[in-house]
């Protein structure tokens, strides 16, 4: 009917914290929210959705409260919504829609995006899950859709060995040469290292693409500031913009978290350049009046590690800096680390909690809190999950046999006996 409002998919925020309630064994709290999950949680709704940001958060968050409660509600859940996501992957190339009404599976890109290209950290986002939607369901066309996906990329032509921010789904070629480790391009290197991880070591075009990429990036956007901060710029065709966003903290805990597989003895080199990262973003923390970090961050006119533009300015809740933190911890036990994760904790505390809950921060250079009276889905999926994570033992969903997507759900491992065994069992 014309006019109707638009719905869209209810309960990010439970559906988010499913796994981060089990993990804290909130057992009560868990039981509540499955219970809210068979009764209400409904996809087929009349709703334009982000494919990247359901994938992340719902099909991710009911395949880590699966993985962990074996309650098969949440696995059937996974997959009758993988199943509504595959008309995205209805392009001439395979590469997927950035945007997909799931009522009438029409898909399209986002308005703003260069020449109507879809984004590298949104295609390239989804492969953890989808594989895991394949093991799950038994159906391999998950695991079809992604695979395409690297074939696509692998066949292209790479300036500078740099994955561009951009590729259009129709032509299946590179749009604005814009590369970035933020936002856009941040998750889709992330998810080369965890897919090979998570494959058991098996993925080695995963791997060589991980660390082949991880080479580029350090000749090209890796730099050191005069006052000897290294951060990771953003490359525009070739010209170097000297500014970091926080996002981009994550790359801290992913150069870590790879750092055993690196070429050629270089896996002490890897230890270090998280360690400078997670210097860096520490220090962008630590130069705002709240202890809590920017939006972005820049390295010019004599400015290092502070917002400079008020639209930067503001601290959502976001959680890269954090699980940076826990990834080094965790792979150095440098106390460090967890004095760091107390900082953020005791800003937390008091700057962003309220009555409802924790709110973001609109400039975390004043002393005068102005709240933007919103919770992230992000802070109790991530954010408060990585905290945890960062003062828990290390045999509380140790690396050896968990990977986390990139909204922090952790999936297992599909260790190479499982796989085979599954497979005999079809």
């Amino acid at each position: 009917m014309p006019g109707a409002k638009q719905g869209n998919i209810q309960g990010a925020t439970i559906v988010d914290a499913l796994d981060t309630l089990y993990i804290m064994e909130m057992k009560e709290e868990f039981k509540e929210a499955k219970e809210w999950v068979e009764k209400n949680l409904d996809f087929n709704v009349n709703a334009e959705i982000s494919v990247f940001e359901v994938n992340i958060r719902f099909v991710g968050g009911l395949l880590s409260a699966y993985y962990l409660s074996g309650e098969e509600i949440f696995r059937k859940k996974a997959v009758e919504l993988g199943e509504k996501l595959l008309p995205a992957f209805n392009t001439p190339t395979g590469i997927p829609w950035a945007l997909l009404n799931i009522k009438s599976g029409i898909g399209r890109n986002w308005p703003w995006a260069s020449g109507g290209s879809s984004i590298l950290a949104e295609f390239g986002t989804l492969h953890l899950e989808f594989v895991h939607l394949s093991h799950l369901s038994g159906n391999p066309v998950f695991a079809e859709k992604v695979m395409n996906i690297r074939k696509v990329l692998n066949r292209l032509d790479k300036p500078e060995g740099l994955y561009p921010n951009y590729l259009n789904p129709s032509s299946g070629q590179w749009g604005q040469h814009h590369v970035s480790i933020g936002g856009l391009g941040d998750s889709f290197y992330e998810y080369l290292l965890k897919a090979w991880l998570m494959s058991d070591k098996t993925d080695e075009e995963g791997k060589k693409m991980y660390y082949d990429a991880v080479q580029a990036i350090e000749t090209h956007l890796i730099r050191k500031s005069s006052g000897g901060l290294t951060y990771i710029a953003e490359w525009k065709g070739g010209l170097l913009e000297h500014k970091m966003g926080h996002l981009t903290c994550f790359a801290g805990g992913m150069f870590a978290l790879g750092a055993d597989g690196a070429p050629n003895d270089k896996t002490g080199h890897h230890i270090e350049l998280g360690a400078e990262i997670a210097r860096t973003c520490h220090e962008s923390y630590d130069r705002t009046s709240m202890k809590l970090g920017p939006e972005a961050f820049r390295f010019d006119g004599g400015v290092e590690a502070i917002a400079t533009r008020q639209n930067e300015k503001y601290y959502i809740l976001r959680p890269e800096v954090i699980e940076t933190y826990m990834y080094m911890w965790r792979l150095t036990h440098d106390p460090k680390y967890r004095q760091w994760g107390w900082e953020a904790v005791e800003a937390l505390e008091k700057h962003c909690r309220v009555d409802g809950g924790y709110s973001g921060i609109r400039d975390v250079y004043n002393n005068q809190e102005s709240h933007d009276d919103v919770q992230q889905s992000f802070f109790l999926s991530e954010t408060l999950k990585y905290l945890y994570l960062l003062f828990s033992e290390d045999d509380l969903l140790p690396f050896e046999h968990w990977v986390f997507n990139t909204e922090a759900h952790p999936l297992p491992i599909l260790h190479k006996d499982d796989r085979s065994k599954e497979e005999n069992q079809k």
